[in-house]
């Protein structure tokens, strides 16, 4: 890997724009991923792909940071994996043909583009995934070199608003009174329910216990390599063992902060001074096992089959699901599981198969049952024939001396001897004997 990272950014706008909208109920800001990135290396290419002719409102904030709009015409058939195809396909254009270009980026949490980051690895390319926690696939996030959640990227409440976007107007008479107010009024509603869903900047920061078996594993690591753990070098084997590791999930604004709250926790020994800090691991400071996240799943799973006659008849959005976690558990607590928000948990549970979630422009995150609660029929039994014993009409053999269960075939009988008599000469003194004359 080069020292310094060209990185080209591939935006899948109709993903992350709705799945920002329906599990953040904000606007995407294309500014907040560029900036991140732009702190990992050159941004030498922008391109973002969608219908733009759909996007009007977005076209302006696109041009302000100078990301190029690549416009996609669907087919009457409605393509829907047309914006997919083409990021694609350009991507893996630029890897052959732009040497220089050393990392990708592509935003998006379509876990389509799986295959896309596997070749581009293949290729010699660091990969970023810049997606929500709450809707970018496990898998997708697990097999880049840094997923970048678009979540950490919001600083606090007045930032996470996007700014509004220009009204459009009627060209031909300028806007109605009438019209005006209902913007208003519609902008109002829009920003109550975005306080009602979303108070705060930000959920509560997980527990520091929640990243040390990662942390204990990369300092292991590093000391099997006999190599100083330094807290460059750590946090850059923490990110190779888990690419969506982010300090700033633990209230940390950079990771001299993180390692410094594991210090004041007791979690780890750090010595050194100057930028130059080692880290070692400390004897008693992990006895509190974390949670795993698939412990979280079983609460779920009974919450789904209480309201599974109100899932069945058209789905629950994310926020009622919550509610009802929340009143039939509620000593539950997302942290405990190493999730921020409720719809990070359904994420995972998605790639878990034990929920479906779809986006809705109306009704915002859709929950449905997952393929866990509809197993396969089991295919038909088809009973097996009869087995007929065969007669075996051939002789047993008889062993002489041994017992069995069959009679002894009996020996062929002897033909009997035929007595015949001897024709004499006659008596005694051999003289033949004439038969006797038959008298009429």
């Amino acid at each position: 890997m080069q020292d310094r990272l060209n990185i080209a950014v591939f935006v899948d706008y109709d993903n992350i724009e709705i799945g920002v909208k329906s599990t953040l109920r904000r606007e995407f800001d294309v500014s907040l991923p560029l900036g991140a990135l732009k702190e990992r290396g050159d941004l030498v290419a922008k391109f973002a792909y969608a219908n733009w002719g759909r996007q009007e409102g977005a076209t302006r904030q696109m041009a302000e940071n100078a990301v190029q709009m690549v416009q996609r015409i669907p087919s009457p058939r409605g393509d829907k994996n047309g914006a997919d195809i083409n990021l694609a396909l350009d991507a893996l254009e630029m890897a052959f043909t732009h040497a220089h270009v050393n990392a990708f980026a592509i935003v998006s949490g379509d876990s389509d583009f799986i295959p896309l980051v596997n070749k581009l690895k293949e290729y010699g390319k660091t990969v970023f995934v810049v997606g929500g926690k709450a809707f970018t696939s496990t898998i997708l996030q697990q097999n880049c070199h840094e997923f970048v959640s678009y979540e950490s990227l919001l600083e606090d409440g007045d930032r996470i608003v996007a700014q509004p976007m220009p009204d459009r107007r009627d060209l031909r008479g300028g806007d109605r009174p009438d019209r005006q107010q209902d913007r208003q009024d519609r902008k109002d509603k829009e920003k109550k329910d975005r306080d009602n869903s979303n108070k705060g900047a930000r959920p509560a920061p997980l527990e520091l216990s929640q990243a040390m078996p990662l942390v204990e594993r990369a300092l292991q690591v590093l000391e099997r390599r006999a190599v100083q753990p330094q807290l460059g070098l750590l946090k850059s084997t923490m990110l190779q063992l888990d690419p969506a590791f982010s300090e700033r999930a633990y209230g940390a604004g950079s990771f001299s902060d993180f390692v410094e709250k594991l210090k004041k926790a007791d979690f780890i020994n750090v010595s050194g001074s100057g930028g130059r800090y080692i880290i070692e691991r400390r004897g008693g400071g992990t006895e509190k096992i974390a949670a795993r996240p698939e412990d979280a799943l079983p609460a779920l799973r009974d919450v789904l089959e209480t309201h599974r006659m109100e899932l069945e008849e058209g789905g629950a959005t994310a926020e009622e699901l919550e509610q009802w976690m929340i009143a039939e558990n509620p000593e539950f607590s997302l942290a405990k599981f190493g999730f921020q928000r409720f719809t990070e948990l359904l994420n995972y549970a998605q790639d878990k198969t034990v929920v479906r979630a779809e986006p809705d422009e109306e009704r915002g995150l859709v929950v449905q049952l997952g393929a866990e609660f509809y197993p396969p029929a089991l295919p038909p039994v088809t009973p097996e024939p009869a087995f007929e014993e065969e007669e075996d009409n051939e002789p047993q053999p008889i062993v002489e001396g041994q017992p069995t269960i069959f009679e002894p075939n009996p020996p062929p009988a002897k033909p009997k001897k035929v007595a015949t008599r001897k024709r004499t000469s006659g008596g005694a003194g051999g003289a033949t004997r004439r038969p006797r004359k038959r008298k009429d």
